[in-house]
């Protein structure tokens, strides 16, 4: 039988913090010569879910590369070749928004009805998304949002705000969407 004496003594391991656990994004990017030509007619857009990264392509040729927050894992943005299915600038969706109070103080924010329970009292008000970019009928989209560093999504693909609009502006119903890994 072995004795607690007789185990190696082991080094204590210090916890790290959220900070060093949750890199942040490299800076949005953008080519002027590029993103000038681009029409309705001539992009794309890639995602791509290990790197956390929207591209919007011209051509074949990238025209931004920014920042992305997709589904976390009770919502997890499907992989698959999509296409712009329709578009608004401001859209309010059933499915996110913040739970409330009787007052109207929010008590939760940034909520999915899919997968969040609201609290006892409470009742869900949706929040508009701006940019919105419907990809199908199930809630898998791209908009403008909080992105936090990691996955925090509910199937939708999450934008910058100052880059949201950009490629809003320059996509069409039929534009190719890839969602990849």
């Amino acid at each position: 039988m072995l004795s607690v004496a007789a185990l190696p003594a082991q080094e204590a391991v210090a916890m790290k913090g959220p900070a060093e656990l949750i890199f942040p994004q490299d800076p949005p990017k953008s080519v002027p010569r590029v993103l000038d030509r681009a029409t309705t007619e001539n992009t794309s857009i890639v995602v791509s879910l290990g790197r956390q990264r929207v591209y919007l392509y011209v051509d074949g040729e990238m025209a931004i590369d920014a920042a992305a927050s997709t589904g976390k894992r009770r919502g997890q943005t499907p992989t698959g070749e999509f296409t712009v299915q329709d578009k608004a600038a401001s859209h309010e969706t059933h499915l996110h928004g913040d739970f409330v109070d009787h007052d109207g103080n929010t008590v939760r924010h940034g909520v999915s009805t899919r997968i969040d329970a609201a609290p006892s009292g409470t009742t869900f008000r949706a929040v508009p998304v701006q940019y919105y970019i419907r990809l199908n009928d199930e809630g898998l989209s791209l908009h403008a949002g909080r992105l936090p560093g990691y996955s925090a999504a509910d199937t939708a693909v999450r934008l910058p705000a100052d880059i949201a609009p950009l490629i809003f502006q320059r996509v069409k119903q039929g534009t190719p969407v890839k969602i990849e890994e």
